[in-house]
């Protein structure tokens, strides 16, 4: 990392959260005379865009960059983890993860830009955020300087942070009693700390201000509400026939879910530091395509590759979880999932209910689904008496270990 005296222009990963908040005139304290470049990515944060410029400016910034990027983060990142069916740890459906990668590209692009000596974050030690960002600043300027001050400042807690912005006259949108850390975008959003922090505590999903895009299940309406979804080549494309930008269909997806109670998960996961951490997702219209993309899959994708899909799924969100999205790995798979995509076509039906995801319907012009062959009653299709053969032959191993096995039990007797 170069000495200190050397940096004088720094861009930071800013979203106006209490972190970056004060890392604005920490950074101007411990660097005498740098500049600090603020650069926002927007992927579906809402509102808490608003304002944020004058407050960057207010603490200490010399500009700020609001990228909008949307649509590439949905297209680029969300579509292709969803193609690949990747959870992590088999619940977590990876908001977080994905959202820093193109963030953090965007971020080297602009200190590149702007001639900067630095880029800095605002993720803590403990986190998996700080491997996210620096191993995609790593990909594509591998000579930046990064600054971590969570890494190296005397704060050491969050109610530190809250002390350190008051004394610096930093307005703050959150208090001590309602200091959850959480993230939000337009797939997600996370909550941590505070009573989450014991696995014993019960989420409380009926406090008010608690959940932000959606009901609990108990506070959902008693109708069902119905949902049609169709994909080409396993991307949504349509909601109900009408066909609408990505944007759109993912905001009318939370809409629905949100409004019955879908996508809540409260899981401990094993973070990449090492430990175990608590974290309740809200994810209401990822959690409806996820649901929608698994089933269209069933009748679309042969056995030999569904099931290889599947087992490989777990690496792919490993390397999303990891922040490995550009590497050969994760480019490999994913090129692999595209191929599988290829018939991932036509339409779902989906009956939402009360936290609920019940399939309705699947129809697809690939459909692999012959009912004439799977038919319980009379057909001319399949002729039964060949499971005979197949049984014998598939059978085979197991008949001669198990004769061989009693034979040698007679022998040695």
């Amino acid at each position: 990392m170069k000495a200190k005296k050397e940096i004088k222009k720094i861009v930071l990963a800013y979203s106006g959260g209490l972190d970056t908040s004060i890392i604005i005139p920490w950074l101007k304290d411990n660097y005498p005379g740098c500049e600090v470049i603020a650069v926002c990515g927007d992927v579906g944060q809402g509102s808490e865009t608003d304002g944020l410029e004058e407050k960057a400016i207010k603490t200490g910034a010399s500009k700020l960059y609001i990228e909008d990027l949307r649509k590439p983060f949905i297209e680029e990142f969300i579509y292709p983890t969803l193609q690949a069916g990747a959870r992590y740890e088999n619940q977590y459906l990876l908001g977080t993860s994905f959202a820093r990668p193109i963030i953090a590209k965007r971020i080297v692009e602009i200190a590149k830009a702007e001639g900067a000596d630095a880029i800095a974050h605002g993720c803590t030690g403990k986190g998996n955020d700080q491997v996210r960002f620096e191993l995609t600043i790593k990909a594509f300027a591998p000579e930046m300087a990064i600054i971590a001050p969570w890494r190296t400042w005397d704060i050491k807690s969050r109610e530190e942070e809250i002390a350190y912005a008051e004394e610096k006259g930093i307005p703050l949108k959150i208090n001590r009693e309602t200091n959850y850390s959480k993230d939000k975008n337009i797939w997600h959003l996370s909550h941590e700390g505070l009573d989450l922090e014991s696995p014993a505590n019960e989420p409380q999903y009926n406090k008010p201000g608690f959940l932000e895009m959606g009901v609990s299940p108990e506070m959902a309406p008693d109708k069902p509400t119905y949902v049609t979804i169709h994909f080409e080549k396993g991307v949504p494309t349509a909601i109900d026939g009408e066909e609408v930008d990505c944007i759109t269909l993912l905001e009318k997806l939370n809409e629905l879910g949100g409004a019955n109670g879908i996508g809540l998960v409260d899981m401990v996961e094993n973070r990449l530091v090492g430990m175990k951490s608590r974290g309740v997702y809200e994810t209401p219209g990822g959690t409806i395509l996820y649901a929608a993309h698994d089933a269209l899959e069933t009748i679309t994708l042969d056995r030999e590759t569904m099931h290889l899909k599947q087992m490989l799924a777990g690496k792919f969100a490993d390397y999303v979880y990891f922040g490995q999205w550009y590497t050969p790995a994760r480019e490999a798979l994913s090129a692999f999932v595209t191929k599988t995509q290829e018939t991932v076509t036509g339409d779902v039906k989906l009956k939402l209910y009360k936290g609920n995801i019940i399939l309705a319907s699947l129809t697809s012009p690939y459909t692999l689904y012959d009912e004439e062959i799977a038919t319980f009653d009379e057909d001319d299709v399949y002729d039964q008496y060949d499971a005979n053969g197949f049984i014998n032959l598939f059978g085979l191993p197991i008949k001669v270990k198990a004769t061989l096995d009693v034979r040698r039990e007679a022998n040695n007797k």
